[in-house]
């Protein structure tokens, strides 16, 4: 679907045309959002490239932000979205990251809108089937001094965000566009909103193996479905292939659903009572009661890059 800012007011309300999936820039250029026909919408923060909402028809918020996060580009934002590049956390014993800030520099660098393409209703489909893909870029070329002296490789990285009536997809393509190979990680750290933590249950991660970060980054297993009882940092390789979905359930009942495609790992994080208390943008402090992370990601190892390699990374979360 091609823009064109002049398009004749004729064009907008064809006779017979189904309304259409409508994107806007807000007027300080800072964020794009995105609403279906049907009614569900995605706001995405320049900054970061941070999804910072994503509402279903009826306006109900599945993303938790924190009352105190900063949307105004200072720092990463404390909820949605925030897309972790290239490295996970801290690494001091990696060379080529370890001086980067925690969680890498993507969640802290302006990003370019590249576009939005659509799929479009027509008189012959249903306004459900439409859906809309943004588009946002970052790359060497475009980041700030300091972020390129601390990792100075030369890469392209494209980061979509899909908005669809059943769901939302966000997915980060990578290029090594220089001549020298390079390793790197990379995570989507969602926080889905919820209503009780305490009715919460994790299923699809039985019997995996995960490191536990609370508790001297000890290696365990997982048995029976994952509850949170207290502060909670685990990066799990799911025995279950990624064709098979991670379940959020609240009370016994289904609430989301994540599908992995290439991203090896799922970090399950809330940080309870007093890590919610250490932290100056987590509000109200007591946040944690609703909200879960659910963070697909390749985290555990460092992925390479040859010279001219792609790698490709993606979610679904549906509801």
């Amino acid at each position: 679907m091609v823009d064109r800012p002049n398009k004749p007011a004729a064009l907008a309300s064809t006779p017979g045309l189904p309304p259409q999936p409508q994107v806007n820039i807000s007027h300080d250029n800072s964020r794009v959002s995105a609403v279906l026909p049907t009614g569900e919408s995605v706001d995405v923060l320049l900054f970061g490239a941070t999804v910072i909402s994503w509402k279903d028809r009826a306006g109900n918020e599945k993303l938790w932000l924190s009352d105190a996060a900063k949307l105004d580009g200072s720092k990463a934002v404390r909820g949605g979205i925030p897309l972790v590049f290239p490295v996970f956390g801290t690494a001091p014993d990696h060379a080529a990251t370890s001086s980067l800030p925690q969680h890498g520099f993507a969640r802290n660098s302006k990003w370019e809108f590249l576009g939005k393409s659509s799929s479009e209703s027509s008189p012959s489909t249903s306004p459900s089937d439409a859906s809309v893909k943004l588009d946002f870029g970052l790359s060497s070329a475009t980041l700030d001094e300091k972020s390129k002296s601390l990792w100075p490789f030369t890469f392209s990285a494209i980061y979509s965000v899909t908005l669809t009536t059943e769901g939302l997809s966000t997915g980060i393509v990578v290029t090594n566009d220089g001549q020298e190979p390079f390793e790197f990680q990379t995570l989507l750290h969602t926080y889905l909103r919820i209503k009780d933590i305490t009715k919460i249950e994790v299923t699809g991660l039985e019997d995996s193996e995960y490191i536990d970060k609370v508790d001297g980054a000890k290696t365990k297993s997982q048995s029976g479905a994952v509850t949170i009882t207290g502060e909670t940092d685990r990066v799990y390789t799911p025995a279950k292939g990624p064709s098979s979905p991670v379940i959020v359930s609240e009370g016994g009942s289904e609430i989301f659903s994540v599908l992995r495609d290439n991203l090896k790992e799922i970090v399950v994080w809330n940080p309870w009572t007093e890590k919610a208390a250490g932290m100056g943008d987590f509000e109200p402090k007591d946040g944690f009661k609703n909200m879960i992370c659910i963070e697909a990601g390749s985290v555990r190892g460092w992925t390479a890059l040859e010279p001219g390699d792609v790698f490709n990374g993606a979610q679904t979360i549906s509801y």
